[in-house]
C-alpha cells in the first residue's frame, strides 16, 4: 500500500539540459525520484524503485545521495537510525504491487500528456515509443516540418538514427 502518490514529469527541455551538460538520463530520474523522496509528508520506511540502471543497486545509491533524507539502499550496511529502506530492482513493477501501481499511474499521466501534444499539433505521431512505426514515420517527417521540435528530446538514439539515415540518403 503506498501512503502517498506524487508525480514529478520530467520535461524534454529539461532532459536536454542535464544531457548537454553531461548527466545520464539514469542520473536524472534518480535526482527527481530523490525530490519525490524528500517531498513526501509520510514517515516513509521503505522505497521500492523500478532501476533503470545496468547495475539495479547503483540506482538505489545515486537516489539516495541525491536525497536529503537518510537512506539505506538495500543490500547496503547502514548503522544510522531511522534510515528508510531503498530496494532498487530490475522489473521491481512484476514483484511488488505498489510499484505495479506506480508504473500504471506514470503510464497513464504519461498517455494524457502525448494526446495533449497531438492535439495541439495535429498530428497522431501514434505513442512516441521507437517500436511505433507511426512515431518513426512522424519523426522522419518532422526533418521537414519541424514542428515536433519544441517536445524531443534531443539525445535519443530513435532520433540520431533517423537524422543519420537521412544523411546517408543525401550522400548516396
Amino acid at each position: 500500500m503506498a501512503d502517498e502518490v506524487k508525480v514529478y514529469p520530467i520535461t524534454n527541455e529539461e532532459i536536454n539540459m542535464a544531457m548537454q551538460g553531461g548527466m545520464s538520463l539514469n542520473a536524472l530520474e534518480a535526482l527527481h525520484f530523490a525530490r519525490l523522496l524528500d517531498s513526501l509528508e509520510s514517515d516513509v520506511k521503505r522505497i521500492y524503485l523500478d532501476s533503470p540502471d545496468v547495475l539495479q543497486h547503483k540506482f538505489g545509491v545515486r537516489v539516495g545521495l541525491f536525497s536529503k533524507k537518510t537512506v539505506a539502499a538495500f543490500g547496503a550496511k547502514s548503522k544510522q537510525e531511522g534510515a528508510i529502506r531503498m530496494i532498487s530492482e530490475h522489473k521491481a513493477d512484476e514483484k511488488y504491487p505498489v510499484v505495479s501501481g506506480s508504473s500504471i499511474i506514470s503510464k497513464v499521466t504519461r498517455d494524457r500528456e502525448v494526446d495533449k501534444i497531438k492535439a495541439a499539433l495535429g498530428i497522431n505521431f501514434g505513442s512516441g515509443y521507437p517500436a511505433d512505426k507511426h512515431t518513426v514515420e512522424a519523426l522522419r517527417l518532422n526533418i521537414k516540418t519541424r514542428k515536433l521540435e519544441p517536445y524531443l528530446r534531443q539525445k535519443w538514439n530513435t532520433l540520431a538514427n533517423i537524422r543519420q539515415l537521412r544523411m546517408k540518403e543525401f550522400t548516396q
